[in-house]
């Protein structure tokens, strides 16, 4: 009996962190893959004529709803593990969460009769664009709105409707739109050939200077959010354990600029992961164990071992079909997207 008692405690440390772990990978395949069509969609308005605006949609239009299963997964993981937090989070984030699916929507209309339709197409052309840019800035309002935490009372929010909304969250709202419109040109730069690819870019180069300074602005400001989160970073010996990461970012930042500068195609699209992962890492780092900031950890919140384990078997299964499906996708869509579309798409 007292072994069983040891291996359930056992079990009650680690499958809350395993879990952690499983719906953070899910979050980061989600920011990655759905990121850089949402920037396609961003940098939509700014293309020439609509040849561009054809070959930029074609180039995602094949893998485009399979990127967002990463999404479903993050957030079914999150209720069926965590409920407490998926509880106390939802009525905080209501109104950007909202705003984000109708974005999404609108999106996923517009892939659907943009193609099909000739007097309309400029309304599809707005609902992508538009679409894009609100689901991105309510994505990154609703980043924001973690970072700097939630009013709580034992395991209730306590807080208003229109507690999200804050100088931070709309900070890290534009940083994230930023962000994506790099990811974004990034991918036309690795998927698109002549001055389609030549634009896109000139793009990449603005975004990621757009990206670096709001990465400096969002980082510079976390620690006056008044919950000491600059201890974790600064005191010791973790700031010896921790420097290399802002220093790799530099450093990765500067590689981008230098491949773009010198018209390589493939890496500075995963140069651009890269930076996004490391600012990912940056933030699991300020905020680990914490999944309801600044007071509820994911032990506090953590459901029952019987239901983490009975989650977790379907997620062992799912999982990895989901990662070899996308693998096969976009296996299968690789290449450039062809000048004329019309004659077969993909060279």
């Amino acid at each position: 009996m007292f072994g069983f008692g040891m291996e359930y405690e056992g079990l009650a440390f680690w499958l809350p962190v395993i879990w952690a772990v499983l719906i953070a990978v899910a979050v980061a395949m989600y920011v990655i893959a759905d990121g850089f069509d949402l920037g396609v969609g961003i940098l939509f308005r700014g293309a020439r004529d609509e040849n561009w605006r054809d070959r930029m949609m074609f180039s995602v239009a094949p893998i485009w709803d399979g990127n967002e299963t990463w999404l479903i997964l993050g957030g079914g993981g999150l209720f069926a593990v965590f409920h407490i937090a998926y509880a106390v989070m939802m009525p905080a984030l209501y109104v950007p969460i909202t705003l984000m699916l109708i974005a999404l929507i609108f999106r996923g209309v517009a892939f659907e009769f943009r193609f099909k339709s000739d007097r309309s197409k400029f309304l599809w052309d707005n609902a992508f664009h538009y679409g894009s840019l609100v689901a991105t800035f309510s994505q990154g309002v609703v980043l924001g709105a973690f970072v700097q935490g939630f009013s709580t009372d034992g395991r209730q929010f306590t807080g208003g409707t229109l507690d999200f909304l804050t100088p931070f969250s709309v900070l890290t709202g534009v940083s994230l739109v930023c962000g994506y419109g790099l990811l974004g040109a990034t991918w036309c730069v690795m998927k698109t050939t002549g001055e389609l690819e030549i634009w896109a870019r000139r793009m990449a180069i603005r975004y990621l200077i757009a990206t670096v300074i709001a990465m400096a602005l969002v980082s510079i400001w976390v620690p006056f959010l008044g919950r000491q989160l600059e201890a974790r970073w600064f005191s010791w010996p973790n700031i010896a354990f921790l420097a290399p990461i802002p220093l790799i970012t530099a450093f990765v930042a500067y590689r981008l600029y230098r491949d773009l500068d010198l018209g390589l195609h493939m890496r500075p699209f995963f140069l651009a992961i890269g930076l996004f992962l490391l600012g990912y890492l940056g933030l699991g780092v300020t905020l680990f164990p914490y999944i309801v900031p600044p007071s509820l950890t994911i032990w506090d919140t953590a459901n029952t071992v019987s239901s983490q384990l009975f989650a977790l078997v379907g997620f062992a299964i799912v999982l990895p079909f989901t990662f070899a499906y996308t693998a096969y996708a976009y296996w299968v869509f690789r290449g450039k997207v062809a000048e004329d579309i019309k004659g077969g798409g993909y060279h």
